[in-house]
């Protein structure tokens, strides 16, 4: 590959590329769809290209490929996010048939609290009158929509999910996320759980069911728009609920990976999906304590020792050493885990990336910088020692300055000098002849 012809573009989401059918999944992701598209569109890829993006998210990366009539690969470890992705892959003749069946779907809905379980996770927030109908539109679509493929005796199968039944679901998910506002923090991404005697969120059935199919014609209309665009040939995306830590993709099967790892900001991705991931509860019961645990920049301390491994690279190592000396409190003892936690959890992705590209195959990474207290986490420069040493060669780098950041979002950061912002990098790798023979 050319890797100079490769247009790259800003990764920063704006305002403008969260309108039409993208608006509808508003769910915090690296890049937009416009920066995947011209960066796919550039690589001179074969038509059978097979395209991976291991932290898929909101699934821009499966999305923009199929547009182009590439397969695709989409992994992720939150069950909510294999939903929204699958939705998101809607094909535009699906949107005629949306608000028939939005209006069938809440007929003879009524709120029974008697199908409702005493650990539904609704109940954290909703009233159980208003968790009991959410319960009930949850049971319509679950009932109408999704199959035997799906819902097999052996467990639901993320994987098998109708794009129909995953748009309805993000249907309703919008509903409970503008209901479950009064729980949202200063941290955009982040919902809690109400306090002791904090009133719960209450509804009546009509305003309910009104916000849902008003979401799904909307989605008609918006999707119908997006047949006015060009359309590629049929396109395969594989959407999978697995761990980039121990998922080891066969070797030389991926020709191109285009992806945003976690930032190590710790942001806490299941937190940010507290409310889908309880509507979703009778389909994938879980424990949102693990998930977190799991998920690259957890904010949990690992139930293991972990050592700082040399092959991480001297940047890391400088600042995993003076991280650990910080005089802040916690710094040697839950930061310095937390932390370590991280690097171990990119370092074993990276080795497994490398591993299923084909030779010569590219990688591009969407990695932005932050800063603990005052230290400097230079993301970029680890992140490309990490991948060296799984046999990726760094070919190209173009950083973006961006004022604000997610992690400035917190008002404490403004205790320590430091520089205002962030560096977004985009580092485009090439696998190298080392990994190859290897």
């Amino acid at each position: 590959m050319m890797f100079d012809s490769l247009v790259i573009q800003s990764p920063k989401r704006t305002p403008q590329a969260q309108r039409g059918w993208n608006g509808f999944f508003p769910y915090y992701a690296g890049y937009p769809e416009s920066f995947a598209r011209a960066l796919l569109e550039s690589a001179n890829l074969s038509k059978g290209s097979v395209i991976l993006d291991p932290w898929n998210g909101s699934g821009t990366t499966t999305f923009s490929a199929s547009q182009l009539g590439f397969a695709s690969k989409g992994f992720d470890l939150n069950p909510t996010m294999i939903i929204v992705a699958r939705a998101r892959l809607l094909p535009p003749s699906e949107a005629d048939s949306l608000e028939p069946l939005g209006r069938e779907t809440v007929k003879g809905i009524r709120a029974d609290q008697r199908i409702l379980q005493p650990d539904d996770p609704l109940l954290w927030w909703f009233e159980p009158a208003t968790a009991a109908l959410i319960r009930a539109l949850e049971r319509r679509i679950r009932s109408q929509l999704v199959g035997e493929r799906t819902s097999t005796p052996d467990g639901v199968r993320l994987d098998h999910i109708s794009g129909l039944a995953a748009t309805f679901y993000v249907a309703l998910f919008s509903v409970c996320r503008e209901m479950s506002t009064p729980f949202r923090s200063s941290n955009p991404t982040w919902l809690r759980k109400p306090k002791a005697n904090e009133a719960l969120i209450a509804a009546d059935r009509e305003a309910i069911l009104s916000a849902f199919t008003a979401n799904v014609k909307n989605m008609a209309e918006a999707l119908a728009e997006r047949a006015e665009e060009p359309q590629k040939d049929h396109a395969i995306a594989e959407l999978q609920l697995a761990d980039t830590t121990s998922t080891k993709l066969p070797k030389g099967s991926i020709d191109m990976v285009l992806t945003s790892p976690p930032y190590c900001t710790r942001i806490d991705y299941s937190a940010a999906t507290r409310i889908e991931l309880a509507v979703m509860h009778p389909l994938v019961d879980v424990k949102m304590e693990d998930l977190g645990r799991q998920m690259i920049g957890s904010t949990r301390v690992p139930d293991h020792e972990i050592e700082v491994d040399a092959a991480w690279g001297s940047t890391c190592g400088q600042f995993i050493a003076n991280l650990k000396a910080h005089p802040s409190k916690a710094s040697a003892g839950y930061y310095y885990k937390t932390h370590l936690d991280y690097f171990e959890k990119m370092a074993l992705s990276l080795a497994h990336l490398a591993r299923g590209l084909k030779p010569a195959g590219t990688a591009v990474l969407v990695v932005q910088d932050s800063y603990y207290k005052d230290v400097h986490n230079d993301l970029p420069s680890i992140t490309t020692e990490m991948a060296a040493a799984a046999g990726l060669r760094l070919r190209r780098r173009v950083d973006f300055e961006f004022k604000r950041s997610m992690a400035g979002i917190n008002p404490h950061t403004r205790t320590y000098k430091r520089a205002a912002g962030a560096v977004e990098a985009v580092l485009c790798f090439e696998k190298c002849q080392e990994a190859i023979q290897q």
